[in-house]
């Protein structure tokens, strides 16, 4: 049954206007992104790409801009279509036919949507791994362990995602002032599931090898010791199962901290470099970041759990508007949670260009911390510069694509904030 659009539907129409805003935006930011790619080695990174690898880069610049673009009309066609095909009041309707109760209605429909959404990405999934990955020598990854990625993560979101949403969804059709409820509820689930992962689910993916004693290990536990950093167990993690690209991160809670080194890092970089590394990250602990992120999240959630409370109030207009808007009669706190996901993607967009400027920010203030604690800023300098050129990144990326997407400083930029530090 076609969804029939009235020119009074005013969601209808904010939820169309601002979905081809946020498309379009994204196109218009990816040209000028390209546009800005420079056509000469930037003097600052001569010493680790010759002309060769930055035309390398252009290209994978090009190739994945491109990727993206189609992928986001895709994906955008999909949800007009099934939208305006009366999808979602199809989809309510066919999980209703199995049961009365609510939480078990409202776990049909999000898993349908759920598997659905996956059917539909996983093309696109294996074209980005196993043809642009790896015509650009990323990847490292077989189609036995991109499979079986696939099927570990479907387990995890049946075994984490199923208990956690009809917990979200009893609460909401049960309890009173269930948004503030609901919002208690995520927080603990969340601190728990991060305090477990490092032990229970970060290792069904990857495998963490405790750091073999030596003049690594050695300055590593030193570096700790200076910067006051509750270091528990140092890990190399086999990142090269699966990409060539390197990392480092630390994961825990508390005063027990665990860091972990992509053995694709340790391979190409010095030891002065990989302290600066893992300086920079401890950086992010000591300067106060993590709780900082960690309490901003929590008022997000609670603020977004409110708005969602609004959404899925059988008595209030805000989401009789929402449900009309999207041709679905029966107001029930399952469609409701995925059309207000609709809905606030392109006001998360814009609230996402505060987040990543305080990310910008707070980049800055870790890469200071680390030039300050290792006494100089040239190991850490070389290694971000290694980094860029290892994973064929934009040297000189347009201020938009910065402002719309970027968590972290431009590499020239944070160069020069070094320099000064």
């Amino acid at each position: 049954m076609m969804l029939e659009m009235s020119e009074g539907n005013f969601m209808t129409i904010v939820v169309l206007i601002s979905l081809f805003v946020l498309w379009k935006l994204e196109i218009v930011a990816t040209i000028l992104n390209l546009k800005a790619f420079p056509r000469a080695v930037p003097p600052r990174l001569s010493d680790v790409m010759d002309q060769e690898k930055l035309d390398r880069a252009h290209a994978y610049s090009r190739v994945s801009a491109k990727f993206n673009i189609i992928q986001s009309t895709a994906s955008l066609a999909l949800l007009l279509t099934f939208w305006f095909c009366g999808g979602f009041a199809w989809l309510d309707g066919f999980a209703r036919s199995f049961s009365d109760q609510g939480v078990v209605v409202g776990l049909i429909f999000l898993s349908l949507l759920f598997l659905g959404q996956s059917l539909f990405s996983l093309p696109f999934s294996i074209y980005d791994t196993f043809v642009i990955e790896q015509r650009f020598g990323f990847n490292k990854s077989t189609p036995a362990v991109f499979l079986i990625d696939r099927l570990k993560g479907l387990l995890l979101a049946a075994v984490i995602g199923l208990p956690l949403t009809a917990g979200i969804l009893w609460i909401f059709i049960n309890v009173p002032n269930a948004w503030l409820w609901a919002w208690a509820f995520v927080t603990v689930f969340q601190l728990v599931l991060t305090y477990l992962a490092p032990s229970l689910i970060m290792p069904l993916f990857n495998k963490f090898t405790p750091m073999p004693e030596g003049d690594l290990k050695n300055d590593i536990e030193s570096l700790g010791q200076k910067c006051g950093f509750p270091l528990d167990e140092v890990f190399v993690m086999d990142g090269s199962k699966r990409s060539t690209k390197g990392n480092a991160f630390f994961t825990g809670l508390g005063k027990r901290k665990k860091i972990a080194l992509f053995d694709t890092l340790m391979e190409k970089h010095s030891r002065k470099e990989l302290l600066g590394v893992l300086a920079h990250e401890i950086g992010h602990f000591r300067c106060g970041h993590i709780k900082q992120r960690l309490m901003v999240g929590i008022l997000q959630m609670a603020a977004i759990f409110f708005l969602l409370g609004m959404a899925t109030d059988p008595h209030g207009q805000f989401a009789r508007l929402l449900f009309d808007g999207f041709g679905v009669s029966s107001i029930s706190p399952h469609v409701g949670l995925v059309l207000f996901v609709i809905l606030l993607e392109p006001v998360s967009k814009l609230l996402g260009v505060l987040a990543h400027a305080w990310s910008r920010k707070h980049e800055f203030e870790a890469d200071a911390y680390a030039a300050k604690m290792t006494g100089e800023s040239q190991p850490l300098s070389e290694a971000l510069k290694k980094l860029s050129a290892d994973h064929l990144s934009h040297p000189t990326p347009s201020a938009l694509r910065v402002w719309l997407d970027y968590s972290h400083p431009p590499l020239l930029q944070r160069l020069d904030a070094l320099e000064k530090a």
